[in-house]
């Protein structure tokens, strides 16, 4: 009997569109909290942010259920939710399990924010550079396309454009209305 690899192939492309999405997230919340620019309107990036996060949580869930339906590597649901309990490149693995469960919770603190606070939820939102980390190290080394130019290329132009970000950050104070202003009245 000859394998159907369209599980297969649904869990790669899922795993990379869940990678793409969630380093879009992080860098939506890396331009909400710098504000390069004062015609960006919070609001609208804030949406777009929570929106790109909810997203790569729905395709986390595909490429999980779809490697759970494949029969190329032995995963279990338990093996989904506990990390080190898949054969296959465990410590890669484990590092993809891990980087969901923060996805998952940083995800769900936007509607926990009321309840935890905002100290608690700024906190919380540093976990995105260690599942970002996760992520891309489970991406590397757990993925069959990692080897690809093309998959290389993802990862360093992921890695770049969040260093990148979190540079920006750090180092350019956020455009104000006020400030802008007074430039353009000089």
């Amino acid at each position: 009997m000859q394998h159907d690899p369209t599980f297969w192939l649904l869990a790669r492309s899922a795993g990379l569109a869940a990678y793409v999405l969630q380093t879009s997230s992080v860098l939506a919340g890396l331009v909400l909290k710098s504000r390069p620019s004062v015609r960006l309107r919070a609001a609208i990036v804030t949406e777009f942010h929570k929106t790109l996060a909810v997203v790569a949580v729905a395709a986390l869930a595909l490429h999980g259920a779809a490697l759970v339906l494949d029969g190329t590597v032995r995963v279990t649901v338990a093996s989904l939710l506990v990390p080190g309990l898949v054969s296959y490149r465990p410590a890669a693995v484990a590092a993809g399990v891990v980087a969901g469960w923060l996805l998952a919770a940083v995800t769900a603190s936007f509607w926990l924010r009321k309840h935890i606070g905002a100290r608690t939820w700024r906190r919380l939102h540093w976990a995105t550079y260690a599942l970002f980390v996760l992520a891309t190290v489970h991406g590397i080394t757990a993925g069959t396309d990692s080897t690809q130019p093309w998959a290389r290329d993802l990862y360093l132009g992921a890695v770049a454009a969040v260093a990148f970000g979190t540079v920006w950050r750090v180092l350019v104070r956020p455009a104000r209305r006020s400030a802008l202003t007074k430039v353009e009245l000089s």
